[in-house]
């Protein structure tokens, strides 16, 4: 193989603001990545984990990291389901993905009946349908305001017979301090000379993250969040010097989750 598709998805648990699933599969097969980084993957304490569920349907090996754990309320099926992606932000409830302890909150009349409620873990994943050189995980450590301990999933790939890293992450938001997790993985990768892409949630938009990481090159350009009308591009695949991107990076048109998916072609220089 001489070159590469990665992608990046944010898959919010594969449910909506209040807990009701999409097709995350589907959503994943549409992307074709080789490399595809998952965010917010959410494994249940009981049965198989979303990603590998994605993983088993599209032929994929899967690296997976928790990072706190967390619970998934669906409202009952008896529920008047709204039309919109989630709830408004004051009024919040109990359901849909909550990260860490959580709290109730406002509870809308039309969703105050039972649910189910399945606790589990959120985390990061890669996946790869290539042949892998070497994996590690990254530690970034845990902020004090953030309730996960964050890190990264570093693969070395072949790509013409030569090794290239794919690095999938998911950082904090920048006003918990994320400017400390994104030096410290500039840092752990800048150890290596091997040729890098970088990519995920790093709660960041273009300009400043280009400050953050000098070393590396963003190659899509595109609002990503939220999916419904994107403000902002929160999602990133960066490269180092060394790899270079046939065509466009781009922004995918892949609906479910609140961010929009991104995806690049890249191969070695």
């Amino acid at each position: 193989m001489d070159e590469l598709v990665v992608a990046s998805f944010n898959v919010h648990g594969g449910v909506d603001g209040f807990g009701r699933p999409f097709d995350v599969v589907a959503a994943c097969e549409e992307l074709d990545a080789d490399v595809l980084v998952l965010q917010e993957s959410w494994s249940p304490a009981v049965g198989k984990a979303l990603a590998a569920r994605v993983g088993d349907a599209l032929g994929y090996r899967v690296e997976e990291l928790a990072m706190t754990e967390a619970r998934l309320s669906a409202p009952p099926a008896s529920a008047s389901a709204p039309s919109t992606w989630g709830p408004a932000v004051l009024q919040r409830g109990p359901w849909g993905l909550r990260v860490g302890e959580g709290r109730p909150g406002h509870v809308p009349p039309r969703w105050r009946d039972t649910g189910t409620v399945e606790h589990g873990s959120w985390g990061i994943a890669v996946l790869s349908r290539v042949a892998l050189r070497a994996t590690a995980t990254l530690d970034l450590g845990q902020l004090r305001r953030d309730p996960a301990r964050r890190g990264a999933i570093a693969l070395e790939v072949d790509i013409g017979g030569r090794p290239l890293r794919v690095v999938g992450t998911h950082v904090a938001h920048l006003s918990h301090g994320s400017v400390l997790q994104l030096r410290a993985l500039d840092r752990l990768l800048a150890a290596s000379e091997t040729p890098a892409v970088l990519t995920g949630d790093m709660n960041v938009w273009g300009p400043p993250l280009s400050a953050l990481l000098p070393r590396w090159t963003r190659v899509v350009r595109g609002r990503t969040w939220p999916a419904w009308r994107p403000v902002a591009q929160l999602d990133h695949i960066l490269v180092t010097r060394g790899v270079k991107v046939l065509g466009r990076g781009e922004v995918m048109p892949v609906r479910g989750s609140d961010h929009l998916p991104v995806r690049a072609r890249v191969a070695l220089a």
